[in-house]
C-alpha cells in the first residue's frame, strides 16, 4: 500500500486524559490532550469520574486536533484508537466514538494496544530524535505498568520482565502520600530529589527473581521508616523532605537500572528505549544516560509530550498497522487487561 498522504486520527482514552492526534505520513500535525484535574482532590483516578469527563471532552478534543492539523475529517484514511489496557469505562468512550466515526466516514478502524503505543512512540518522525534499531529493549514505566519488553519487530514483542505488584508510578504516588505530598506525587518527588542527598537514607531493594519487579515492599519500608522517625521527631518529614525524596528516587532508579542491566546482559542487546509517563523523571533519564558510559548502552528517550498518555503514540501505531492493512472489524471491543 502506498505510504503517500496517509492521514491517521489517533484517539487515546485509557485513563484520565482524553487525547486526539492527527498524523501525516508518520509526522505529527497535532497532539491535543484534555487533562482531568478533578482526580487530584481524591489522591488518585476515580474511574466513574474519568469516563464521564471523557464523554464531555472527546468531541471538542477531536475537533481541536483536526483544526490544529488543518485537516478535514474527509481527508482521514483511518481512525486508530486505544483498545486497552486501561480503565474499562474510559476505554469504552474512546472505542465507541472511534467505531462510530470510522463507520460514518466509511474508512478503516485500527485498534491499538496502549503499551505498544508507548514503545512505538519512538518511531514518530520527529526532528532531532533517533529511532532505535531492531531488536531493542524497551522499558515501559507508568502509573499502571512496569515492563521490560524485547522488541523484535513493530508487532513482535516479548515481555521479559514486569511488576508482580505495584507499578513504578504507584511507588512514587504511594510514597508521596506517606510524605503528605499531593497527587500525582512523582513530579514533586523528582523536583525535591534534585535538592536532596540521595544517600541520606537507605531503603532495601526488594529481592525478586529474574527480570520481574516488586515495589509494594519498598512502600511498606518507607511507611515504617517515616512512622519510626516521626515518633522520635514530629517534624522529621518537614525537616528532611528533600533528602527523603532523593533517597526514595535513588532507590527506585536503582531497582530499574539493575533489572535493565540484567536484561541487557541476558539478551546481548545494548539499545535501550524507555516510554511511559514515569520516563519523564529527570533522575531516570540521567541514569539511562550514565548507562551509556558505564555499560556501553545506546539509549532512546522520546520527546516529553510523547512519554505521558497521548494520542500521537496511538496514531503512529495506527500508521504502521495501516501500512500492513491490519484493520479491526466493527465488532471489536475494549479490553481492560489487553496484553502485548
Amino acid at each position: 500500500m502506498s505510504s503517500q498522504n496517509i492521514y491517521i486520527l489517533g484517539i487515546e482514552s485509557s485513563c484520565d486524559d482524553t487525547a486526539a492526534s492527527v498524523m501525516h505520513n508518520g509526522k505529527i500535525l497535532s497532539n491535543v490532550i484534555a487533562n482531568q484535574k478533578i482526580h487530584e482532590e481524591y489522591g488518585g483516578v476515580v474511574p466513574e469520574l474519568a469516563s464521564r469527563a471523557h464523554q464531555q471532552n472527546i468531541v471538542p478534543v477531536v475537533h481541536q486536533a483536526l483544526k490544529k492539523a488543518n485537516v478535514t475529517k474527509e481527508q482521514l484514511n483511518a481512525i486508530a484508537f486505544t483498545r486497552g489496557p486501561g480503565l474499562m469505562g474510559s476505554l469504552l468512550v474512546g472505542t465507541s466514538f472511534a467505531k462510530s466515526l470510522a463507520y460514518g466516514l466509511d474508512i478503516p478502524l485500527i485498534d491499538v494496544n496502549h503499551m505498544q503505543g508507548h514503545i512505538l512512540a519512538h518511531f514518530i518522525d520527529e526532528e532531532g530524535y533517533e529511532k532505535p534499531p531492531l531488536p531493542f529493549l524497551a522499558m515501559t514505566i507508568s502509573g499502571g505498568h512496569t515492563q521490560i519488553v524485547k522488541v523484535n519487530d513493530y508487532f513482535d514483542m516479548d515481555v521479559i520482565g514486569e511488576t508482580i505488584d505495584d507499578a513504578v508510578g504507584e511507588a512514587f504516588d504511594k510514597s508521596g502520600k506517606i510524605l503528605g505530598l499531593g497527587y500525582p506525587a512523582g513530579p514533586e518527588i523528582d523536583k525535591r530529589a534534585k535538592l536532596g542527598n540521595p544517600k541520606a537514607f537507605k531503603f532495601t531493594k526488594p529481592k525478586v527473581d529474574g527480570l520481574n519487579f516488586s515495589f509494594s515492599g519498598l512502600k511498606t519500608a518507607i511507611l515504617y521508616f517515616v512512622q519510626k522517625e516521626t515518633k522520635a521527631n514530629p517534624n522529621f518529614v518537614e525537616e528532611n523532605l528533600n533528602d527523603i525524596c532523593a533517597s526514595i528516587q535513588h532507590t527506585i532508579i536503582g531497582i530499574l537500572i539493575d533489572k535493565l542491566k540484567k536484561a541487557s546482559k541476558e539478551t546481548g542487546i545494548k539499545h535501550i528505549a524507555i516510554g511511559g509517563g514515569v520516563s519523564a523523571n529527570s533522575g531516570i533519564r540521567q541514569a539511562l544516560k550514565d548507562g551509556e558510559k558505564k555499560f556501553g548502552w545506546t539509549t532512546y528517550v522520546p520527546k516529553f509530550e510523547f512519554t505521558t498518555d497521548n494520542a500521537a503514540m496511538i496514531a503512529i501505531v495506527g500508521h504502521l498497522k495501516y501500512l500492513q492493512e491490519d484493520f479491526a472489524e466493527q465488532d471489536v471491543v475494549a479490553s481492560a487487561r489487553l496484553k502485548i
